[in-house]
């Protein structure tokens, strides 16, 4: 007996010194969110936006039933917002296989026996068995996969938002595409003109085969860009029909632009509690401060809990029934030499908080430069959209100025033919000007947080 007893006591003192000893490492799981927290809360203001719109949803910046019909499209069909989704609910699926693990597990078995000289023996068992969660590890890897799930559904959302912004800016740009191949086949059917009018001046005496031959190159030149015109247009469609979860098709747009509404930059706090890409930043702060606690409870005791019951009987229906044999077997155990393996998982697991840290400063920084960006285009574009009007007006006053010089031949067809390209250009430069303008104001937006309001199908 004094053996025994001169056993347990340093045995015991053992599993004192691990439990005190990893207990005083256990980091400090809000140290990190507190920096993360810190560094949102930094931002003071944006620059500030004229005319700006409150609207409250994405799907919003534009009213149009038609693009409402696409989007709708989209979040049902798109492959890739598929993907995502049937991620978040394999991550659903693992939480709740994570969850079973703090409760107890139970297995039960039935075994017949039979003899030459006896009757058949059924033998029943019965066996509980748990393991207790005495320093809320089980908690924590379940809150760590929970936050797991809710990082994917914010990503989920972030996915949603950025199709719905894809979709509203695809449908723009079709628009615009149309514009530019409605402008590069009204350039060639005015330069086709213009030929047919040097022909005629030309069998008149009245011009030379230089003359003719430079309208020709012209035409010729405008005809290559509107079959290039043409062929952006039919790709932007097939972009649309892959956003649209299709394999062909023709999308219905607009003849001209619809007004788009001007987003209003709320207070940086706000706008960037709405981003789900943030959100979904923070969780994983979050999910991996949990996992590093995990990480150094695995140095601690465990303590688990069996119940055995056993009977044998001469009928299946008095197996387990009549009179049972039970059993209670505890069992305490501690890691005590595992070449460090422990605390070098310990060691990669606050090193992975740290990094998650870094990735959700990655995506504050990105975050504010979206918006900033798109508030700074949003400015610039509206000026040069002002400019290049001005100067397209005063372009077409120098054109009908150098159209009546050279039928009086005061200047020569290659003055007229420079003049008339560049009317057309800033034709173009102007179309161009307003859809970035437009497809900014959907980006800013997006960069602002704002979702998507779920209409009901007309």
């Amino acid at each position: 007996m004094y053996k025994r007893n001169n056993l347990r006591r340093p045995l015991c003192s053992l599993l004192v010194t691990l439990l005190v000893s990893a207990c005083s490492h256990l980091p400090d799981s809000s140290e990190t969110l507190v920096q993360a927290d810190a560094d949102r809360q930094s931002l003071s203001h944006w620059s500030e936006l004229d005319s700006a719109s409150d609207a409250s949803y994405l799907n919003e910046l534009i009213s149009a039933p038609e693009l409402d019909a696409l989007i709708q499209e989209a979040l049902a069909a798109n492959p890739d917002l598929q993907q995502t989704l049937l991620s978040l609910k394999i991550l659903q699926a693992q939480y709740r296989q994570t969850r079973a693990l703090q409760l107890p597990s139970v297995d039960a078995a039935v075994s017949a026996d039979r003899e030459e000289s006896s009757d058949t023996a059924y033998t029943g068992a019965l066996a509980i068995s748990w393991e207790l969660d005495l320093w809320a590890k089980l908690a924590d890897e379940s809150g760590a996969a929970a936050r797991d799930v809710a990082e994917q559904l914010a990503l989920y959302q972030s996915a949603r938002d950025t199709l719905v912004a894809e979709v509203m800016q695809g449908w723009l740009k079709l628009i615009n595409l149309r514009h530019t191949a409605a402008i590069e086949s009204e350039r060639v059917a005015v330069l086709e003109k213009n030929e047919q009018f040097i022909i005629q001046r030309y069998r008149a005496g009245l011009s030379t085969l230089e003359d003719l031959d430079t309208a020709r190159s012209s035409t010729e030149s405008a005809r290559a860009s509107l079959v290039a015109a043409q062929e952006s247009l039919r790709q932007q469609q097939r972009a649309m029909n892959v956003l649209l979860g299709r394999p062909q098709g023709n999308t219905v747009v607009a003849s001209d632009y619809p007004e788009v509404l001007l987003p209003l930059a709320d207070l940086p706090e706000q706008t960037l509690q709405r981003r789900p890409d943030l959100k979904a930043a923070w969780l994983a702060i979050e999910a991996a401060e949990l996992r590093t606690r995990v990480a150094y409870k695995d140095m601690l005791p465990s303590l688990s809990l069996e119940v055995a019951l056993t009977e044998t009987a001469t009928s299946f229906s008095d197996a387990l029934l009549k009179d049972p044999l039970w059993s209670l077997l505890g069992q305490l155990s501690a890691p005590l030499f595992q070449g460090g393996e422990l605390k070098a998982a310990a060691d990669a697991a606050e090193l992975t908080t740290a990094q998650r840290y870094q990735a959700y400063r990655e995506t504050l920084l990105t975050a504010v430069q979206e918006v900033e960006d798109a508030i700074g285009q949003e400015t610039s574009l509206a000026q040069q959209e002002a400019h290049t009007r001005l100067a397209l007006d005063s372009a077409q006053r120098t054109f009908n100025q150098y159209q009546d010089k050279y039928r009086q031949g005061l200047v020569s067809i290659l003055d007229l033919l420079n003049v008339q390209q560049q009317l057309f250009d800033l034709e173009e430069q102007l179309d161009n000007l307003t859809y970035q303008r437009l497809n900014n104001r959907i980006a800013l937006g997006l960069a602002l947080g704002l979702g998507i309001e779920e209409k009901d199908p007309q």
